[in-house]
């Protein structure tokens, strides 16, 4: 993970306007790094951060708007992470609405725990993750050695 990180953002409809009030306060932290956002959230981003760049003189992040998180954004995140394109996760989601995708959903967050990915559900975790003093520096996660896994599975067929 390098000093400049690759930050997945998506919030569920219910929660957009959290995950807004969240990176308006966050907005310096998440400034030098790279945004990688689904659809309306990436919208709603771009816009209150690029405002608040303008308002202080200081050059917007660059923003990545993929497709709505239903319309395959979800799993555009996950091929990301499984690339390496994502060192942070943050997705607030809806724990009390049924989403018509949330088998993409729970793909996304099995795809970030696979990968080691910070991620954050919630404002806290979020506030945590950014001001956490690594948030700024190269890491470098440990991941795991899933080889033993694939191994079985092919013994298996």
């Amino acid at each position: 993970m390098k000093k400049k990180k690759n930050i997945g953002i998506v919030a569920h409809d219910n929660r957009k306007k959290d995950l807004i009030e969240w990176a308006a306060y966050n907005w310096q932290e998440l400034a030098p790094h790279r945004l990688i956002c689904t659809g309306t959230t990436g919208k709603l981003i771009e816009d209150m951060i690029f405002e608040k760049c303008r308002a202080n003189e200081i050059i917007p992040p660059e923003i990545v708007r993929l497709k709505s998180g239903p319309l395959g954004g979800d799993q555009q995140l996950g091929a990301l992470i499984c690339e390496g394109g994502i060192d942070i996760l943050i997705f607030f989601w809806d724990p009390m609405q049924p989403q018509p995708h949330e088998v993409d959903v729970k793909a996304l967050l099995r795809i970030a725990v696979l990968y080691n990915i910070p991620t954050a559900s919630n404002r806290s975790t979020a506030d945590f993750i950014v001001s956490s003093t690594l948030f700024h520096k190269q890491y470098d996660p440990i991941l795991k050695d899933y080889s033993a896994y694939i191994k079985r599975e092919v013994d298996l067929l």
